[in-house]
């Protein structure tokens, strides 16, 4: 086999640069794009609804007349049925995701359970609202309420936080583990003190992530009977409520019937008046502020995290 000479070396070298150069430029401009498609869709919702984005549109109820209608329960609905979705996903999805990685045996049995935690991951959302509507709203008696909601979007987000989880937990070194237990630690101490720890701007980052996609689902929450129109909030606990003066429970609000932010776009948008469609471009930013505020926190948590992180 005949040797290659300088001069094809320093061509193939160049050939090889120029390919990594176009592939550069080729990323740069599909980000560019994508970044502009999103600008445009924000900014035309921000122009359309800037007139209404003031202290009354949030602090308002829904109303028939447009000029006069807010997301006051809209907002405050989303809020709690995200509390809920969190308290339910994120303890049962991280110590699903450490039970599977840490301590599960690797035979078929593990095998199923993780292609189907996989699948179901991809399942479209309107499923768990059908299987919501059956369990949660009937069988359980739970009705048309925020704890049904919140529990529904607790199944969509489960698979993504055990997901994230069990990445997060491979991403440490077998070292760690490893010498922790060369030096005596159980398994438990091994993943309290160094295997949590270490992974937690992972799992933090997956589990709001998650958040952040339930806070916009619309299909689940119409398929169990979220309200799209509704003037009042849910019972503060230890209050007064209704004529006859009976106080609210710790947790009476997980009954109240409830709205969330992409029900009222929903609403707004469907009516003919065209007035309502400043509200929605509003509601739509405001959401999108949300989403995106999420967001920002997940990769602002993860960095700071890392940071802290000492191998």
């Amino acid at each position: 086999m005949n040797s290659m000479t300088t001069e094809q070396i320093r061509a193939l070298i160049a050939r090889g640069k120029m390919k990594d150069t176009v592939f550069q430029a080729l990323g740069i401009i599909c980000l560019a794009i994508g970044l502009l498609v999103i600008f445009l869709l924000v900014g035309d919702m921000l122009i359309r609804g800037l007139e209404r984005l003031n202290l009354d549109f949030f602090f308002q109820y829904a109303s028939r007349r447009a000029s006069q209608s807010g997301i006051l329960s809209a907002w405050v609905g989303s809020l709690l049925v995200m509390l809920v979705t969190a308290v339910a996903a994120v303890p049962l999805g991280v110590a699903a995701g450490i039970y599977l990685e840490e301590y599960a045996r690797r035979n078929w049995v593990t095998d199923i359970i993780e292609i189907n935690i996989t699948n179901l991951a991809a399942v479209p959302s309107i499923v768990y609202g059908l299987l919501a509507l059956g369990i949660f709203v009937y069988a359980f008696g739970f009705g048309q309420s925020i704890l049904s909601a919140g529990l529904t979007l607790a199944l969509l987000i489960l698979p993504i936080v055990i997901v994230a989880t069990r990445e997060a937990i491979r991403a440490i070194p077998a070292m760690i583990r490893e010498g922790s237990m060369a030096v005596g630690a159980t398994r438990w101490q091994t993943c309290r003190y160094h295997i949590i720890p270490y992974s937690m701007p992972g799992i933090l980052t997956g589990v709001i992530i998650g958040l952040a996609r339930a806070i916009g689902e619309t299909a689940p929450i119409i398929t169990i009977g979220a309200l799209t129109f509704i003037a009042f909030l849910p019972p503060v606990p230890f209050t007064a409520t209704g004529v006859d003066g009976a106080t609210a429970g710790l947790f009476d609000w997980v009954m109240s019937p409830f709205t969330v932010m992409p029900i009222q776009i929903f609403n707004w948008t469907s009516r003919p008046d065209p007035a309502f469609e400043a509200n929605a471009a509003a509601a739509g930013f405001v959401l999108m502020g949300m989403v995106l505020s999420m967001n920002g926190l997940a990769i602002w948590l993860r960095y700071r995290m890392r940071k802290n992180i000492k191998w």
